[in-house]
């Protein structure tokens, strides 16, 4: 009878520096472990193993949400829609990368900075694609061209990289190694730009908020949705837990298995998604009638050609940099998780 055996899991002094996580003392995988034992490894309750499920279950979600409003009546004729999908292919991409950089991870030191490379890279693209489904119906006429072109910078620069070990973008490894003059933010005031990137189009959310809900009256063609408030509220959360690693620094070793800030990061995220795709849903049925006497900034070529060109650019950097690490020796402070060039001690994620 055939039976797999499950990998053994570790303690925190058992693996190599480079893959210890803030107050997570438990849990962790063979840092040699292959490709089998990683997927076999989503399967047992690991340190890891929830942060797999909460964006691969996610995944199957959006994607179903894609084709349910792509297939809908009436998508492919109005092209106000067309920019929307810049927004719901990202994030579709976005959980899956997360669930393969999580699941991959323990492979080795080089394959785990190559999966974060692209974890964030598809993360880069979703930070295209929240302006930009913007422009498609939440923006006003005389704004849809700039929310546009901030959509088109973040990509690939989505966060200034944090004085960390693992490496968000590809970008933060350059910055790290000196090669440009930047001085690293704290991860607060990286988790907040990364978190603004959510906000872009209402950074002044609370307000209309206030005077609408408070006020106990509509706010016409400006009316947010509740949706809206709860995308707010997970995004500011989602940004708390990023950059706090609550609650497991209060008490290393109890949240090893399930509550961490990183599974709880991985579910304020998709529900903050959610909420965003259902609040511009909302704007665009309460303002149907007015969009459609507008006339399309981008057409379905010009949509196609934005997400192409933002996807070869990550890829570019991605390449580049998975080159510079694959020539790096063994001792680099990278592949080791000691403290990087001209850097304080890292902390590991």
């Amino acid at each position: 009878m055939l039976s797999l055996k499950l990998p053994q899991l570790l303690q925190v002094h058992q693996v190599p520096r480079v893959f210890w996580e803030d107050g997570i003392m438990s849990g962790y995988r063979r840092p040699t472990s292959s490709a089998l034992d990683c997927v076999l490894s989503s399967f047992q309750m690991t340190n890891e193993t929830v942060n797999i499920w909460t964006h691969f279950l996610p995944t199957w979600y959006f994607l179903w949400r894609l084709l349910a409003l792509a297939g809908g009546p009436g998508f492919r004729a109005e092209p106000y829609h067309w920019p929307l999908l810049v927004f719901l292919l990202p994030a579709c991409l976005y959980p899956f990368a997360s669930c393969c950089a999580h699941t991959f991870s323990s492979m080795s030191p080089r394959a785990r900075h190559i999966c974060y490379f692209l974890d964030y890279g598809a993360l880069s693209l979703y930070s295209l694609g929240e302006p930009d489904r913007s422009g498609s119906a939440a923006s006003r006429s005389r704004s849809r061209g700039g929310t546009r072109d901030i959509g088109a910078c973040p990509s690939g620069l989505s966060c200034t990289p944090p004085p960390h070990r693992r490496l968000r973008l590809p970008l933060c490894r350059l910055l790290h190694a000196g090669l440009l003059a930047a001085r690293p933010p704290a991860p607060v005031l990286c988790a907040c730009r990364r978190t603004q990137l959510l906000l872009v189009h209402r950074p002044l959310l609370l307000l209309p908020l206030g005077l609408c809900w408070g006020r106990g009256h509509s706010c016409g063609q400006e009316a947010l949705s509740t949706s809206h408030g709860y995308h707010l509220f997970c995004a500011l959360l989602t940004g708390f837990l990023f950059a706090s690693h609550l609650p497991e620094r209060l008490a290393p070793g109890r949240f090893d298995y399930i509550g961490h800030s990183h599974q709880l990061f991985h579910i304020c995220a998709v529900l903050g998604t959610h909420f965003q795709l259902e609040a511009v849903l909302a704007d665009m049925g309460s303002r149907r009638a007015w969009l459609a006497t507008q006339e399309p900034a981008l057409g379905l070529a010009g949509t196609a050609a934005t997400l192409v060109l933002a996807v070869a650019g990550n890829l570019l950097i991605i390449a580049a940099f998975t080159a510079s690490l694959l020539r790096a020796p063994s001792t680099c402070p990278l592949l080791q998780g000691g403290p990087l060039e001209g850097g304080t001690q890292a902390k590991q994620q």
